[in-house]
């Protein structure tokens, strides 16, 4: 019996440290950026991630957060929101410089936050990273998504554009 019910723990615990499926997040943030709701799902979705977690979803969760500042009540949550999401995306790239598809989130972040922020820094550099890495990634669900972005982001020329 007492192995029973520890078994059942040990499942009940596995089933709840389940991370969200990447290909699913991917999809959500694409949506996100133009719903004020899809942005609260997928922020909830991404709730139970934490920096223990794969990098690539900590930069989800970061930029996920970062939109929540536009959905926020008052100046301090709106700051709260966008500090807590900017350091997580910058979490994410100092665990993984050479990722091109946390490099994307990032700059997907910068192109849509207000100038105000001061967090555009790295628009330049990102790009450049991006162009030189993109065609040497593996992960087609994360080409696919860099591609996606690429495709509607200002940040490209149209002749850069052509080479995705």
């Amino acid at each position: 019996m007492t192995l029973k019910l520890l078994l059942f723990f040990v499942g009940c615990m596995t089933l709840t440290s389940i991370s969200p499926d990447l290909d699913k997040v991917r999809q959500d943030y694409r949506n996100a950026s133009k719903d004020e709701e899809a942005v609260k799902l997928l922020f909830d979705t991404l709730t139970a991630v934490g920096k223990n977690d794969e990098t690539t979803l900590v930069a989800y969760k970061g930029a996920v957060t970062t939109m929540m500042a536009q959905y926020a009540q008052g100046i301090p949550e709106k700051k709260s929101f966008f500090k807590e999401g900017r350091e997580l995306v910058e979490y994410a790239i100092a665990l993984e410089p050479t990722n091109v598809e946390i490099r994307c989130i990032r700059l997907s972040v910068q192109e849509s936050v207000p100038k105000i922020t001061g967090y555009h820094k790295n628009k330049e550099e990102d790009k450049q990273f991006i162009m030189v890495n993109y065609t040497s990634m593996h992960d087609m669900g994360a080409k696919a998504f860099v591609k996606g972005f690429v495709l509607l982001s200002e940040s490209f020329t149209q002749t850069e554009k052509q080479l995705f």
